[in-house]
């Protein structure tokens, strides 16, 4: 129940509310709204994402003043917990994993608006008692009816929790209030289950209701993709097929499967990222200008660069899948995929995919997408590199150029978040010789301030109810119809190409872009 002090308004010594951090409000430029009265019920929220993202993410918002005063946190699990001891658990992973310095007074607050229900999924009487307890915040806390549900959990419980949220009534909206859901990735394990996930989760929530999370398109970087495109005069019209030679989208990471063997096998690199993460970045990146940055708009442009994409025909040559063995990170010996603990040793499960698309529009028509991703790889990265077709006639010695390579606008997504201009300048001296040099823009040496996480504004538009950064049902659909074909290819193949831990991919992955003329960039 709210104090008595946070009800009346009053403040604390400085001007502000208790549970206002004074250095951070809703002044903040790029995240300005504040969200209305409001809960936020999280499934699965003692799974590593509520624990390192999730509960971090609610708590920065409200250190930022972002929240309202009547917000209210519901955690759902099996743990026989007290809503104190569920209020110790958070704490401990805030104080672990937020961004924002811990301020006692944000955290006395946010914790007041704490509940936990005990329960199984399958367990009518525990969503009973959440029913209660939502009712429970709507008097005390003055939610007002308005109440989002987090599935932080497998696939295969997203029905059977649609219909308990059915059947206690917990997804009935009043009037003037509403109810939403938010679902992780993966979208399906295929078109097939996508659409079937679709109409259970439809029977129970409008399609308006329906928040579908891909996390990394509320990194910062990655709208700024928007910006760099659509506010500069410089960049957009050589953004097409005259003058781009290829476009490179990679999300490399360095570790291996670490705890997800039973997700991760069965699953794969191809459907746990390319499916999602990267085609959502080749949409962004090819799509012609919105009409406007409303979700129906920009939705509208991301799904024709989607229709658009054709597969290769000889998906043998221009696709390459792998799977690590033993090796080296950094100074470290590392096992191979089939000797990770839980990993089936005759597994044919890919942990590294690259794929070549075209996009057939005017302004893409012969340009190749080459998308990217791999597990046990050099190094930890993600970006975009669009990469320039050479000048048709250079006045210089043969001797000037040879080191000259093609110019690039790369757009780093994670770790070190900026963008890198690449182009030939004449290297100091008295002979005419031209070399590549970087022009570099870093996030973190450009802004004093750190840039919000990406849950932090995805759980901010699901509460302000917000959705041009969630994929749409029929953008996840043609994902998948892009995808599917490349599955059943290659699950007649057998064994992935192995890799060695620390390196670059398989050596087809090398083949595929050298048929084309091009190599992969080394990040």
């Amino acid at each position: 129940m709210a104090s008595s002090q946070a009800a009346s308004g009053e403040t604390e010594p400085g001007g502000h509310k208790p549970w206002e951090n004074p250095l951070m409000d809703a002044r903040d430029l790029r995240m300005p709204r504040i969200a209305g009265p409001s809960s936020l019920v999280i499934f699965g929220v003692t799974g590593d994402l509520s624990k390192k993202k999730l509960l971090p993410a609610v708590y920065d918002l409200a250190n930022r003043g972002l929240l309202p005063a009547s917000f209210g946190l519901i955690g759902f699990g099996r743990r026989d917990w007290t809503t104190d001891e569920f209020a110790a658990f958070a704490e401990e992973n805030v104080r672990a994993h937020s961004r924002t310095p811990f301020n006692e007074a944000t955290w006395r607050h946010l914790k007041e608006g704490m509940r936990f229900v005990k329960g199984n999924f399958d367990d009518a009487e525990a969503f009973r008692k959440l029913s209660q307890t939502v009712s429970e915040l709507d008097r005390d806390r003055g939610t007002r009816g308005n109440h989002a549900f987090y599935m932080s959990i497998p696939p295969k419980a997203f029905p059977v929790v649609s219909e308990q949220l059915a059947s206690s009534g917990l997804a009935h909206s009043d009037p003037g209030a509403w109810k939403r859901v938010i679902i992780e990735k993966p979208f399906g394990h295929d078109l097939a289950s996508a659409k079937e996930l679709d109409r259970v989760v439809g029977e129970v929530f409008e399609p308006d209701s329906v928040f579908r999370i891909d996390h990394y398109l509320g990194k910062e970087t990655v709208q700024n993709i928007l910006a760099l495109r659509f506010a500069n005069m410089m960049f957009e019209p050589v953004w097409n097929a005259n003058y781009v030679s290829h476009v490179q989208i990679t999300m490399a990471e360095d570790m291996g499967i670490g705890g997800r063997a039973g997700y991760y096998d069965g699953i794969g690199a191809a459907r746990d990222v390319i499916q999602n993460h990267l085609l959502q970045l080749m949409a962004l990146t090819a799509m012609e200008e919105p009409v406007s940055f409303a979700a129906s708009d920009l939705t509208a442009e991301k799904t024709k660069v989607l229709s658009a994409v054709r597969l290769p025909k000889d998906l043998g040559a221009h696709t390459a899948r792998g799977q690590y063995s033993a090796g080296w990170q950094g100074s470290q010996p590392v096992v191979g995929y089939l000797e990770e603990q839980g990993i089936d040793p005759k597994s044919t499960t890919e942990t590294y995919a690259a794929i070549r698309l075209d996009v057939d529009t005017r302004r893409w028509a012969g340009v190749p997408f080459y998308l990217r991703t791999g597990k046990r790889l050099g190094k930890r990265v993600s970006e975009i590199a669009v990469v320039f077709k050479r000048a048709p006639h250079l006045p210089f010695d043969a001797t000037a150029t040879r080191e000259l390579g093609a110019n690039a606008v790369v757009i780093r997504v994670q770790p070190d978040e900026g963008v890198t201009l690449r182009f030939g300048a004449k290297t100091p001296g008295s002979a005419m010789e031209v070399r590549d040099v970087n022009m570099d823009f870093s996030y973190g040496r450009s802004f004093t301030e750190a840039s919000p996480e990406a849950y932090e504004r995805l759980i901010l538009d699901v509460l302000l109810g917000d959705p041009p950064l969630f994929p749409t049902s029929g953008e996840v659909d043609l994902s998948w119809k892009i995808l599917d074909p490349i599955e059943e290819y290659w699950a007649g193949l057998g064994q992935p190409e192995p890799y060695r831990a620390g390196t670059w991919g398989p050596a087809q992955a090398d083949r595929m872009l050298a048929a084309d003329g091009h190599h992969w960039r080394m990040p």
